[in-house]
């Protein structure tokens, strides 16, 4: 385990792998398997670009053998902030393939967040636009690296038929290295086998004061995550998934989301934000099967839903994030475009609840359903850590075979001593044992509740 995380109880890991939730795979040997298994089938569409599994394999290859040869080693951290593009999966996965560990960062993030990622990850790399939406990332970078010992290398996307204002390559005056993330690219070498209880990525932690964290997540708990929900919306190689939420965020990356879908030999469709006009486009287009969005995005899609008269009848899952479950909405998707609807709740520390395609109306309009695994354990608590009855609020706990044991180089009260994630998120448990998320507590430190839950 790398220093600064806390490792599973020998006792609860005996369990995950005896139970078959931890199988010894790696993000890594997921992919290379999807490509021997489903190599001439369509991995990933962006636009006017689709790759084969196959394809996105070698590419993958290329690049990872790209980034030894620019100085990156096992071990090393290095902050993604990328768009939904080809090149953030193959970016992460090309890490992933070096043994580095990719730092995953939201696109909006700006200096102050994104420097402190690097100070907490002690990242050595960068992976970002040059520039995106009018903000320049490679001066952010640049910045960074004047400012501290770690970063020393700068790789930058540009997004097709743009060009950076900077050029080539080339080293800034505190000897931080800026490369092309397009010239990244050498004959594959071999790679050396990982093991499974590595940590494989470092996500941003979700938290409402927007204080920065990182959440270390291993291969066996990712995987098995990626799986478990791409089993409880019944996803297959058949599914075409599209990522519309930012590519780094817990249900667009594993949720079953990109790894969930290449799990399957399905095919990912990536949409750089949740606009109506252009999802529904692609959905048509490509005959999307199962998207995700938040709740004010599904209240858009309804907006535009009478006027859009393309076929989308190939669309048969919506999930719906958020908290608390929008009834009126779940009910209005359903029924404007003819799919079912799973309403579910996650975080970045692998608390994942949701509904089943084949559960009752009931449960899936009103509630976010049941944890993923056999093996998770939920807790609603009271302000002093007891237990409450079904049907009164309380904080949401959790432990289990894909939620870590503590967040990444953290000294606080987030987990309990016997290892259950304190979610800072009110909720209560219906007697038929869904959960029903009902948003933040006031002061995670001082649980408060109400009748209502608000």
């Amino acid at each position: 385990m790398l220093d600064g995380c806390m490792p599973w109880p020998e006792e609860f890991a005996d369990r995950y792998w005896l139970a078959g939730h931890w199988r010894g795979s790696t993000l890594d040997t997921l992919l290379r398997g999807g490509a021997l298994e489903h190599g001439p089938r369509t991995a990933l569409v962006h636009g006017g670009t689709r790759l084969t599994y196959a394809a996105l394999n070698r590419r993958v290859d290329r690049t990872a053998a790209g980034f030894r040869l620019r100085g990156l080693r096992p071990g090393q951290r290095v902050v993604v902030q990328l768009p939904n593009v080809p090149e953030f999966v193959v970016t992460v996965f090309a890490l992933i393939r070096v043994g580095a560990i990719p730092v995953l960062c939201p696109l909006p993030h700006r200096a102050r967040q994104v420097a402190r990622l690097v100070e907490v990850a002690e990242a050595t790399g960068y992976v970002g636009p040059s520039v995106h939406d009018g903000f320049d990332h490679c001066a952010m970078a640049a910045d960074i690296a004047a400012q501290g010992p770690f970063l020393r290398r700068v790789f930058t996307y540009e997004a097709p038929g743009t060009s950076s204002p900077y050029g080539g390559l080339r080293a800034d005056p505190s000897g931080c290295h800026h490369f092309p993330l397009g010239s990244v690219d050498a004959p594959p070498e071999p790679v050396s086998a990982q093991s499974a209880g590595q940590v494989a990525l470092l996500l941003p932690r979700d938290d409402a004061a927007g204080a920065p964290g990182l959440v270390p997540r291993t291969h066996n708990d990712y995987v098995y995550q990626a799986r478990a929900a791409a089993e409880s919306v019944a996803l297959t190689q058949d599914d075409v998934y599209l990522a519309a939420l930012p590519a780094e965020s817990p249900f667009a990356l594993g949720g079953p989301g990109i790894v969930g879908t290449l799990s399957v030999g399905g095919t990912v469709v990536l949409a750089e934000g949740t606009d109506p006009a252009q999802c529904l486009a692609a959905i048509e287009a490509e005959r999307v099967t199962v998207t995700a969005v938040d709740q004010a995005a599904a209240r858009r899609w309804l907006d535009v839903r009478p006027a859009f008269q393309g076929d989308l009848s190939g669309l048969r899952l919506v999930q719906i994030i958020g908290a608390p479950p929008d009834r009126e909405s779940a009910e209005r998707i359903g029924a404007a475009y003819g799919c079912r609807v799973q309403h579910a709740f996650g975080m970045a520390e692998g608390v994942f609840t949701a509904t089943r395609p084949a559960d009752p109306d009931a449960a899936v309009l009103a509630t976010q359903g049941r944890p993923l695994s056999p093996d998770d354990e939920i807790r609603v608590v009271d302000a002093d850590g007891a237990d409450v009855a079904d049907g009164e609020h309380g904080e949401l706990l959790a432990r289990g075979p894909y939620t870590p044991r503590g967040h990444y180089r953290a000294h606080e009260r987030s987990f309990t001593a016997d290892g259950y994630f304190r979610t800072a998120h009110r909720a209560r448990r219906t007697p038929e044992g869904d959960l029903v998320v009902t948003g933040r507590l006031r002061d995670a430190a001082q649980p408060s509740f109400s009748a209502d839950g608000m």
